[in-house]
C-alpha cells in the first residue's frame, strides 16, 4: 500500500526519526561528559587518600586528649569538694572558739544553757565537717592516683608535670593518714568533747532530789516522784549525750551519767541518816539490842519504799529522757539498772541479814512488817524495774521475800515448840499465878491475830503451803490456815500448863494455878480477834470449862475439906456427956485448918484476876460462913468454955484474903499502899482475934492468937510489912 505525501502517518514517522537522531546525538554528548567527570573523580580520590594519610595522627591525639580531660575532671571534682570541707572546718573551729569564750563568761543559768546548746550544735557541725573530710579525702586520692597512672602509661604530658602530680598525690596521702585523724582525735574537736563531758557531769550533778526529808514524814503511799530538771536542762543533756555517743564517746558518756546520778541519788538517801544499813551481816544484827533493831527495821521499811517510789522512779524518768536517743533507746534501761543496783543492794543485804539472823519470837512482827511492805510495794517495784535490764533486781526482790516467808514461819513454829517444850527454864509460879510465858504467848497471839498482822501472816502460811504441797494443790483459805496454826500454838500452851501443873505438890495450889491460867487465857481472848478466829465454843470448851472445873476442885479440896470438919453426923452418934468434947475438938480442928488456909492464901495462894477473886471469895464465904454459923449456934451451949471467932469475923477474914489486900492478892496497888494496907490489916486482925473472945461463949485452953500457927503467921506478916 502506497502512502501519500500528505499522509499523517508519514508525517509522524518522520518526526519520530528526527527525535531518534537527536536522542543519539545527546547520548554521545553525555557519554563524553561522563568520561570527563570520571577523570576528575579519579584525581579527587587520589587527593583525598593523600590527605587522609596526613590527618590520621591528629585524630589519635584528639582521642587521647579527650580521655585525659575526662580523668582530670574526675579528679578535680572531689578535690574541690574536699577544699570546701576544709574551709568549712576552719570556719567552724573559729566559731567554736568564740562560743567557748562566751560560754565561760556567762553566769546566768538559763542564758548559759542556751549558749551551751549553740556550742553543742557547733560541735556537731564540726564533727560532721571532719567526717566529710575523712570520707571525701579517700575518693580524691583515688581519682588523682588514676590520673598519675594514666599519664605514666600514655605519656600524654612531659615528665616534669607527671612528677609534680606524683608529689601532690604523696602529700595528699600523708595528709589523709595523719592530719585528718589529728583533726578528729587531737584537735579542737577533741577539746570541745572534753569540755562537753565536764559540762555534762556538772549539769547532771545539779539535778537534785528536793524535799527528801519531808517525804520521809509523809505517808509512803502518797509519795510523788521528784521532777528532775527543766525542759531546757533535759534538752541540753539529751543533746550532749547524743553528741558524745556519735563521737565514739558513748562508754564515757554512760560512765559519767551512772557515776553522777548514783552520787546524787545516794546523797538524797543519805539525808535520811540510814546509819543502820552499815550493819547487815546476821552475826552483827544478832548483837544489836532489840529496841535498836526494831527501830532500824521500821526505818528500813520506810526508806525502802521512799527509795523506790521517789528516788529511783525519778532517776528512771530522767534516764529515759536524757539517754533515749542513744542506740534507739536500748541503752538507757541498762544505765538506770546500774544506778539502782548499787542503791538497792544496800537495802537488800540489810533485809537479808535480818531474815537470816536468830529466829527470836519478838522478831516475827517485824519480819511480817517487812514482808507486808514488800507485798504492797511489789506493783511499783515491778513497774520500775521492768524489762530484761531489771530482771536481776527483781530476782533479788523475790529472793528477799522468800527469805522473809521462811524466817516468819520458822519463828512462828519454833515459838510453838519453845512453849510446848517448856524452854522458858522457869518452875511453875509458887503462888499459882499465871506464868509469864502464858501471858507473853497469849498477848503474842492476840497481836498476831489482829487486823494488822493476820493478813500478812496468813499470806505467809499460804505461800509456805504452796511450797510444800505444790501449786496444783487445793489451797486452804487464809482464815483456816491462820486458825489452824494458832490453834496448834494454843494446844502447845495447854500442854505447857499441864506440864507445870504436875510439878505442884500442893493439889489446891495446882488447882489455883490451872484456874488462874485458863481463866486468864479465856478472859484475855474474849471479844478479841483471836477469840473470834478460834471461835467462842472452842474457847469455852478448852479454857472456860477447865477453869470452872479447877475452881470447883479448889473449893472442894481447900474449903470443902475444912467445912467437913464441922459435920454433925459424928455428934449425932455421941451421947450428951461426950457432945461437948467432940464439938470442941471439931471447932479446934476447924480453927486450926482455917488459920492454915488464911496463912496459905495470904502468903502462898494468889488469884490475880479481881473478878475471879471476887467470885471465889463470895463462893467461899457462902460455903464456909453458913456452916460455921450454924455449927456455932447449934453447939453454943457446949462451947461456953471458950471464945471463938464470930461468923462476922470469919466472913471478914475470908473477905480480906479475897480482896487483894496482901502481897499475893494485891498486884494492882502501889508498893507504899500495899505496905500501909498490910500493916493496917495485921493490926486489925490481932485486935479482932483478941477481942472476939468476949463475944464467944466459953474460953479455949489455947488462944488462936498464941498458937504456933498464928505465931508463924504473925512473923510472916511482920516480915512482909518490913520489905
Amino acid at each position: 500500500m502506497e502512502l501519500k505525501e500528505n499522509d499523517p502517518t508519514l508525517s509522524r514517522l518522520r518526526s519520530a526519526c528526527d527525535d531518534l537522531k537527536k536522542l543519539v546525538h545527546t547520548s554521545v554528548s553525555v557519554d563524553a561528559s561522563l568520561e570527563e567527570a570520571d577523570k576528575k573523580f579519579a584525581v579527587m580520590h587520589e587527593s583525598l587518600s593523600m590527605a587522609s594519610k596526613r590527618v590520621a595522627p591528629l585524630q589519635t591525639l584528639s582521642i587521647a586528649n579527650k580521655a585525659l580531660d575526662t580523668r582530670i575532671n574526675r579528679a578535680i571534682s572531689p578535690a574541690l569538694t574536699l577544699l570546701q570541707s576544709f574551709k568549712l572546718s576552719e570556719s567552724l573551729q573559729r566559731k567554736l572558739l568564740e562560743l567557748a569564750a562566751k560560754l565561760s563568761n556567762e553566769t546566768v543559768p538559763k542564758k548559759r544553757l542556751k549558749k551551751l546548746i549553740k556550742y553543742v550544735e557547733c560541735v556537731e557541725k564540726l564533727n560532721g565537717s571532719i567526717d566529710s573530710i575523712s570520707q571525701e579525702c579517700e575518693p580524691a586520692i583515688q581519682k588523682l592516683q588514676e590520673v598519675v597512672e594514666f599519664l605514666s602509661r600514655t605519656k600524654a604530658t612531659d615528665q616534669y608535670r607527671t612528677q609534680q602530680l606524683k608529689e601532690t598525690l604523696i602529700t595528699l596521702k600523708a595528709l589523709y593518714e595523719t592530719e585528718v585523724d589529728a583533726m578528729k582525735f587531737d584537735g579542737l574537736l577533741d577539746e570541745a568533747l572534753l569540755n562537753l563531758q565536764d559540762e555534762y557531769e556538772s549539769l547532771l550533778l545539779q539535778l537534785r532530789h528536793e524535799d527528801i526529808g519531808q517525804a520521809e514524814k509523809d505517808d509512803v503511799q502518797e509519795i510523788v516522784p521528784t521532777v528532775l530538771g527543766s525542759e531546757l536542762e533535759i534538752e541540753v543533756l539529751e543533746r550532749i549525750s547524743r553528741t558524745l555517743a556519735s563521737n565514739d564517746c558513748m562508754d564515757i558518756c554512760i560512765d559519767i551519767y551512772v557515776k553522777a546520778r548514783y552520787r546524787r541519788a545516794a546523797k538524797a538517801l543519805m539525808r535520811l541518816n540510814p546509819d543502820y544499813l552499815r550493819t547487815y551481816t546476821p552475826e552483827e544484827i544478832d548483837e544489836i539490842e532489840w529496841e535498836n533493831l526494831e527501830t532500824a527495821i521500821s526505818l528500813w521499811i520506810q526508806h525502802f519504799g521512799l527509795a523506790v517510789k521517789s528516788v529511783l522512779v525519778s532517776e528512771k524518768n530522767l534516764c529515759s529522757q536524757v539517754l533515749r536517743s542513744i542506740m534507739e533507746g536500748v541503752i538507757w534501761p541498762e544505765c538506770f539498772t546500774k544506778i539502782a543496783d548499787k542503791i538497792m543492794a544496800v537495802f537488800f543485804r540489810f533485809g537479808e541479814g535480818v531474815a537470816r539472823c536468830n529466829k527470836e519470837p519478838q522478831k516475827l512482827f517485824k519480819l511480817l512488817d517487812m514482808f507486808h511492805s514488800l507485798e504492797k510495794l511489789k506493783p511499783e517495784f515491778s513497774e520500775t524495774f521492768d524489762g530484761e535490764a531489771g530482771a536481776d533486781i527483781c530476782d533479788r526482790f523475790r529472793e528477799l521475800e522468800k527469805l522473809l516467808v521462811h524466817a516468819s514461819t520458822k519463828v512462828f513454829w519454833e515459838f510453838g515448840l519453845q512453849i510446848e517444850g517448856n524452854q522458858d527454864g522457869l518452875p511453875p509460879p509458887q503462888d499459882g499465878s499465871v506464868p509469864k510465858l502464858v501471858r507473853y504467848a497469849i498477848n503474842y497471839l492476840k497481836y498476831l491475830a489482829s487486823e494488822i498482822y493476820s493478813k500478812p501472816m496468813a499470806q505467809v502460811f499460804r505461800i509456805e503451803q504452796s511450797w510444800k504441797a505444790g501449786i496444783l494443790s487445793k489451797p486452804e483459805t487464809d482464815e483456816n490456815l491462820l486458825r489452824d496454826a494458832i490453834a496448834n500454838v494454843m494446844e502447845a500452851i495447854q500442854r505447857n500448863i499441864e506440864s507445870k501443873r504436875l510439878r505442884y505438890k500442893d493439889k489446891s495450889l495446882s488447882n489455883v494455878f490451872v484456874m488462874n491460867t485458863y481463866w486468864y487465857v479465856y478472859m484475855r481472848t474474849r471479844n478479841t480477834e483471836l477469840g473470834k478466829l478460834l471461835g467462842d465454843q472452842y474457847m469455852k470448851k478448852q479454857y472456860k470449862i477447865v477453869a470452872e472445873e479447877s475452881a470447883y476442885l479448889y473449893q472442894k479440896q481447900t474449903w470443902g475439906a475444912l467445912v467437913r470438919l464441922l459435920d454433925k453426923e459424928e455428934l449425932n452418934r455421941v451421947n450428951k456427956d461426950g457432945i461437948g468434947a467432940v464439938a470442941r475438938g471439931k471447932m479446934e480442928a476447924f480453927m486450926k485448918g482455917f488459920d492454915e488456909m488464911l496463912q496459905k492464901h495470904r502468903s502462898l495462894y494468889n488469884i490475880p484476876d479481881a473478878d475471879l477473886r471476887d467470885q471465889m471469895g463470895d463462893a467461899t464465904i457462902k460455903l464456909v460462913v453458913p456452916v460455921y454459923e450454924e455449927f456455932l449456934s447449934t453447939y453454943s451451949s457446949v462451947l461456953q468454955a471458950k471464945s471463938y471467932l464470930s461468923p462476922k469475923t470469919v466472913k471478914g477474914l475470908l473477905g480480906q484474903i479475897f480482896e487483894g489486900g496482901n502481897q499475893q492478892m494485891g498486884n494492882g496497888r502501889s508498893s507504899l499502899r500495899q505496905r500501909d494496907q498490910r500493916d493496917y490489916i495485921g493490926g486489925r486482925l490481932s485486935v479482932s482475934l483478941e477481942n472476939s473472945r468476949e463475944t464467944k461463949v466459953g474460953r479455949p485452953s489455947v488462944s488462936l492468937e498464941n498458937s504456933r500457927e498464928m505465931k508463924g503467921y504473925s512473923r510472916s506478916r511482920s516480915n512482909s510489912s518490913a520489905v
